[in-house]
This record gives C-alpha cells, sequence and structure tokens, in this order.
C-alpha cells in the first residue's frame, strides 16, 4: 500500500474514477435533463484533478513550481466553478 502513495498511482487510481464519475454525471444529465450542467461539472472536476495532480507531485518530488502550477490551475478552476453555481 504504501508504494501506491510513494509512486503517485494512488492519485492516478483517483483520477481515473473523477473520470468515470464525471462521464456517469453527464450521461445523466444528457438522458434525463437534470443534475449538474455541464461547465459546471467540467469546472468541478478540473479543480479537483488539479489538487490531485499537486498532490502526486508533491507526493513523487516534482519541482516546487508544478506544484504551485497545479494549484493556480485549480484555483482558478475553483473560481470558474463558483461563478458557474453564483448564475444559477
Amino acid at each position: 500500500m504504501s508504494e501506491l502513495f510513494e509512486t503517485g498511482r494512488i492519485i492516478d487510481l483517483i483520477l481515473v474514477f473523477m473520470a468515470l464519475e464525471g462521464g456517469i454525471l453527464w450521461l445523466y444529465r444528457r438522458a434525463t435533463g437534470r443534475g449538474v450542467r455541464a461547465p459546471t461539472l467540467i469546472a468541478t472536476l478540473f479543480a479537483g484533478g488539479s489538487l490531485l495532480l499537486a498532490l502526486r507531485g508533491a507526493l513523487t518530488g516534482s519541482s516546487w513550481e508544478w506544484v504551485a502550477a497545479w494549484l493556480t490551475a485549480g484555483l482558478v478552476a475553483h473560481l470558474n466553478d463558483l461563478r458557474c453555481r453564483w448564475n444559477n
């Protein structure tokens, strides 16, 4: 189990599950017209994915610039997510 964390593979698994979740939520919205709108869903998943990639970088010893870049991308996506939700 510690190897999953040391190599960052745990983050890869979580990202796969997030992609599956996004696909299922998109299909649900498309089939029923209910649920999360696509722009909000994308912003939410991108914000979370960016934070996960920053964590992966920190776990695997990436340079601080990459970690900071992913954190910044997460902030931008989070602010976009808030904008999408605020209008609803």
